[in-house]
């Protein structure tokens, strides 16, 4: 008796967590389909008859970007194939049943790739330093031929934003380069383009996403480096920079998407050394603040007074304490 009634009482909780845990998914489903649809738009990622390499890692991110690609394929005004593909570095305890399982559910055509690469990078590096370049390119190298190989025209990675912000610190603090991520990228050999699909996507949204997906996670720390370290050190900032100043990662993305070549201190970017004044150039001033008015600096010198109406005179006085 008292079972039964724990049963009908337990029922409505669990119906409630069933419908809330449902209300959750599909709301941030569908914000993830936005903006994955919005990279691909905004970067023309993925084009009618494209064959996309998915690269699949057993990792959150990667799950769930084949996860939105296989519903867009299905959605999409254009038609486009998807092969996911694993590499297995053979590192120790890899569980290599994971992937093949979970994907043979799916339905969707897979590849496995076998290479040891794990041995070449602990053979080649002495211990206590960084693997992750060797490695990294080791792993580049073997899925582009294998791209080639199968005829893919674009190669999807699973980095999201947090991912692209991460790597300007990283390279800023640790490289002196001011370069991440891009969301689209031609190999240097000219022969592949890199995709992220996931370039607009925070990894707390692709946390929880895989969570209430249940998606079977692979642990991404198998080979314990030490440039996850200083990544764990820059995510730690960036997260309490988050949490101190609301809104301060989207402005740093909105940064990176609002670039200034001429001026930056980049030589190669902006060709400084030509730059000379314009002689027959009106005296207008410095019209880099887009919302202030181009002032005629010799006016201001012979009237000794800024001649402005009275609303914008208010409005920057309010504004910059003039």
């Amino acid at each position: 008796m008292l079972e039964a009634i724990s049963e009908v009482t337990a029922n409505p909780m669990s119906e409630e967590l069933s419908k809330k845990h449902t209300t959750r998914l599909n709301k941030l489903q569908k914000r993830l389909r936005r903006e994955v649809g919005s990279a691909i738009a905004d970067y023309n990622m993925i084009e009618d008859g494209d064959k996309i390499m998915c690269c699949l890692s057993g990792g959150k991110d990667s799950y769930a970007m084949l996860d939105i690609l296989m519903n867009l394929q299905q959605r999409a005004p254009i038609q486009f194939e998807i092969i996911a593909v694993n590499l297995d570095q053979k590192q120790p305890g890899f569980p290599e049943h994971v992937l093949p399982a979970y994907l043979d559910k799916l339905n969707v055509p897979y590849h496995i790739l076998e290479k040891d690469t794990y041995s070449i990078v602990k053979d080649k590096i002495p211990e206590g330093k960084t693997t992750c370049s060797l490695c990294s390119r080791l792993r580049r190298g073997t899925l582009y031929g294998f791209a080639q190989r199968i005829g893919a025209t674009k190669i999807a990675l699973g980095h999201h934003r947090d991912d692209i912000i991460e790597t300007l610190f990283l390279n800023m603090f640790f490289g002196g380069k001011m370069k991440a991520m891009p969301p689209k990228l031609l190999s240097d050999d000219g022969a592949n383009v890199v995709i992220r699909p996931l370039a607009y996507c925070r990894e707390k949204d692709l946390e929880e996403y895989a969570s209430l997906k249940e998606f079977p996670i692979i642990p991404c720390n198998l080979c314990g480096s030490q440039e996850n370290l200083k990544r764990a050190a820059v995510k730690d900032m960036l997260n309490q920079w988050d949490r101190q100043y609301p809104g301060r990662i989207e402005t740093i993305f909105t940064a990176m998407q609002n670039t200034a070549p001429s001026q930056g201190v980049d030589r190669e970017q902006f060709d400084f050394v030509s730059l000379t004044r314009d002689p027959n150039a009106p005296l207008r001033g410095d019209v880099a603040e887009a919302n202030l008015p181009a002032f005629d600096f010799l006016d201001i010198a012979n009237s000794g007074r800024i001649d402005l109406d009275a609303a914008k005179r208010i409005d920057i006085v309010n504004t910059y304490e003039v």
